[in-house]
Formats: C-alpha cells, sequence, structure tokens
C-alpha cells in the first residue's frame, strides 16, 4: 500500500503562530554592589511592543 498523506501536506496543515518571542534580560543590582541578571521569554503579538515590557 501506497502512503496517503506526504510530509508536505502535513507541514501544510500546521497553523504558523502568529505571536513573536522575545528574551527579555534585566541586571538587578544587589547590596554587595555586583550585578545579577535575570532573563526570561516573553511573547508578543506585534514586535512594536518591546518598549511595553516591564
Amino acid at each position: 500500500m501506497a502512503k496517503q498523506q506526504s510530509f508536505a501536506d502535513k507541514a501544510k496543515v500546521k497553523k504558523k503562530d502568529s505571536h513573536v518571542n522575545v528574551k527579555v534580560v534585566k541586571a538587578i543590582k544587589t547590596d554587595k554592589g555586583s550585578y545579577k541578571f535575570s532573563e526570561r521569554f516573553v511573547k508578543l503579538d506585534d514586535i512594536s511592543k518591546v518598549t511595553t515590557i516591564k
């Protein structure tokens, strides 16, 4: 029996994610005077909203 669904057919079915993943790095100054970096990923609808991240 032949394959009924090819890889190209499967790839067409998948939906594209309309969101953009952005890595946010925040510098935090400790009591000793050194800096600690906090990293996280944020999912945004539009890349122009990067400035609104806190």
